[in-house]
């Protein structure tokens, strides 16, 4: 291998380093991910007094204000890969499911809640880890 080649190999793999330093969100971001979630599915509990719609525009708005503060911090944004995606429609389709037909064909609303802890409390820790992953196969490790 020759001297340029060389340089250039060890100034992209200072780059994937100085990258993996600064991509893994902080704490908060995966607390507020799981918070967001949980207070959209749980407000279907209170439906009946039209508070679904406002908690979804929260929502959204909640998002887009994470999305932004990632984006301020890193200088980055990468979409969630197919693999993780598919894990969480699963864990969506599993979780959901069951609660809408409770609240829905039982009057059972309290489930959504129940859901959301549980789809809120996923999203967190699917953040994180994903976001080590990231981390790990930045810095070349398995």
């Amino acid at each position: 291998m020759d001297r340029d080649a060389a340089a250039q190999l060890a100034a992209l793999q200072a780059d994937r380093a100085a990258l993996a330093d600064r991509v893994l969100q902080p704490w908060w971001y995966d607390v507020a991910l799981g918070l967001l979630l949980f207070s959209f599915l749980a407000s279907y509990a209170l439906d009946s007094l039209g508070v679904t719609f406002p908690a979804l525009v929260l929502f959204c708005a909640g998002l887009g204000a994470l999305v932004s503060a990632y984006r301020r911090m890193t200088g980055v944004w990468v979409g969630t890969p197919p693999r993780v995606m598919a894990l969480w429609g699963v864990v969506v389709l599993l979780v959901l499911v069951p609660a809408f037909v409770l609240a829905e064909g039982y009057d059972r609303y309290w489930a959504m809640v129940v859901a959301g802890a549980v789809l809120g409390t996923a999203a967190g820790v699917l953040s994180r880890v994903w976001g080590r992953r990231w981390v790990a196969e930045l810095r070349g490790q398995p």
